[in-house]
């Protein structure tokens, strides 16, 4: 680890509590919307609206779009953020601005159900999180906000089924790793036009890499100039990300409910541990610049109001009787890599058993949720692979210490109460690796013929370059044998569609991620069958 006065010589751009956690002095753009003509819809309605359409941009305080998320029986998240010049802190004053609400039954909104005024203040960039209570479960809603003369685009939102329901299907999608310049975000288009009720994001919703402007294989380029650092450097950087026309459509047209990876903040960290060796109060001061601005972006509740460099993110919501989804946070709270960066050799620091991934108060959450959970699916939604990989093909053995191989005592303390408590059709889905896997989740991971414990469905990435592309991963897999599909291609996402009796996992990859406009297939599926754990063919 570097010593504290290395690292601030070699910072490009000092970190300190006031760049970071201010706005005071960042030259935020004040623009005045004097004389401009008005748009708004809450005046004239315009019936018939596609929800998922895309916005002007233009100086529209709505350049990013609107989103819903983590709809309960009778309630869901409302979300959207004043931004008129997004790439410039957002481009708004410091004074805070009403904003009007509106929730319908039908999306020429002819019904409206509930409206509200809220206040979008500097603090948090101007965003705003409705909150909306008393809905009915299982119900298609509309909504649109009205904010400076201006109306959003209109989202569209259902509300999750009754506790006690039994509903026929649960259809939910599921994406992660979003490299703005590796790729485009063509996948989400094709998302948006499917009939879901859900869509999970499961991390890497921005990178915090500066600009490769050297690299003729990148497609888009970061602007700012390097590794962003500070809360307005992390607006920027959401704000660039979210004026993807293909990214807004999915968050119109269904509510998602997300966790995070490392890329929210800076790569392979751990709790309060930088990559880089950063002094620890130094890194926790970027992790409330970027916990923040991942507050500001997202539809979450007031729950996940960050608090400095803390923001609760894990949580559980319910399906009806058929599913229940333990949202988890695999970066807040876990162990610095016990066996170093990397691949390394298991050490015994990763079998100790206060080696955590979740943080001794997440994890006994998560296992009290499972042995209450009355749903016929349990679902960990979740970032990092859990399937054992050993990486060395050959005598020896190697994982990757930043995945859960590299936590085998804290993977094993919940696999095992799974199997002890018998809990009902475990599935976890997972991100980061930017590759498709099917993985079967063994008692023994040397014993091929041991008790399946649970499947894992892992899908690939939005953009973000695949390792795989290269062969890195093929080697690998006959030292796996409960890796039971592989495809290294990049550019999809996984669809998913959970009945009482099975659940179909359809692996979705675009011809390319490098061009616009690119078409999408379904490139292999495979099923869960009620109480019989494991991957089979579809």
């Amino acid at each position: 680890m570097m010593d504290r006065a290395r690292f601030e010589r070699m910072l490009t751009a000092r970190i300190n509590r006031r760049a970071i956690l201010g706005v005071a002095g960042t030259g935020l753009v004040a623009v005045s919307f004097a004389g401009r003509p008005t748009r708004s819809a809450f005046a004239q309605a315009t019936p018939g609206a596609n929800p998922v359409a895309t916005p002007s941009y233009g100086n529209t305080p709505f350049a990013l779009g609107v989103a819903s998320g983590d709809p309960l029986p009778d309630g869901v998240v409302l979300w959207t953020r004043l931004a008129p010049d997004p790439a410039n802190g957002g481009g708004m004053t410091g004074d805070p601005v009403p904003v009007r609400w509106e929730l319908a039954a039908d999306e020429g909104f002819s019904r409206i159900v509930q409206s509200g005024d809220a206040t979008a203040t500097a603090d948090l960039g101007h965003s705003v999180h409705i909150d909306v209570e008393g809905l009915e479960p299982a119900t298609v809603y509309y909504y649109r906000f009205d904010a400076l003369g201006e109306t959003s685009p209109i989202g569209r939102t259902k509300t999750a089924p009754a506790p006690d329901a039994n509903p026929d299907a649960l259809r939910f999608a599921f994406a992660s790793c979003q490299h703005w310049e590796d790729g485009y975000f063509g996948a989400y288009r094709h998302m948006a036009a499917e009939e879901l009720d859900l869509v999970f994001h499961l991390g890497d919703y921005i990178y915090e890499y500066g600009p490769t402007t050297d690299d003729p294989e990148k497609v888009r380029v970061h602007t700012g100039e390097g590794e962003i650092q500070t809360l307005l450097d992390y607006r920027n950087r959401y704000a660039l990300y979210k004026s993807d026309p293909d990214l807004q459509a999915a968050h119109a047209a269904f509510p998602w409910i997300v966790t995070w990876d490392d890329h929210e903040v800076e790569n392979d960290y751990a709790a309060q541990h930088s990559e880089d060796g950063v002094p620890e109060d130094l890194f926790l001061e970027r992790r409330a610049a970027a916990y923040q601005a991942y507050y500001e972006h997202q539809p979450l509740r007031i729950a996940s109001l960050p608090q400095g460099p803390s923001l609760r993110l894990y949580r559980r919501l319910n399906y009806g009787a058929l599913a229940q989804f333990q949202v988890l946070d695999t970066r807040q709270y876990r162990s610095d890599h016990p066996c170093g960066e990397g691949a390394q050799v298991r050490c015994p620091a990763a079998v100790d058993p206060n080696t955590t991934m979740l943080g001794p108060e997440q994890e006994q959450w998560l296992l009290a949720g499972l042995d209450a959970s009355t749903a016929r699916w349990n679902v960990l939604a979740q970032s990092l692979q859990m399937a054992e990989l050993e990486q060395q093909p050959g005598p020896g053995e190697l994982y990757w210490n930043d995945s859960w191989p590299g936590y085998p005592a804290a993977r094993s303390r919940i696999l095992a109460h799974i199997m002890s408590r018998g809990i009902a059709n475990p599935v976890v889905i997972t991100g980061d690796i930017h590759c498709s896997w099917a993985n079967d989740l063994k008692a023994d991971w040397r014993d091929e013929t041991s008790t399946t414990i649970g499947t894992e469905f892992i899908g690939t990435s939005i953009s973000s370059e695949a390792a795989g592309t290269a062969g890195f991963f093929e080697p690998y897999l006959a030292e796996n044998p409960h890796v039971k599909y592989f495809d290294p291609r990049r550019g999809g996402y996984v669809s998913c569609t959970v009945a009482a009796d099975r659940w179909q996992s359809d692996y979705k990859v675009l011809t390319t991620a490098l061009q616009p406009g690119a078409e999408i297939e379904t490139v292999a599926s495979f099923v869960v069958e009620d109480g019989n754990p494991g991957v089979q063919e579809a």
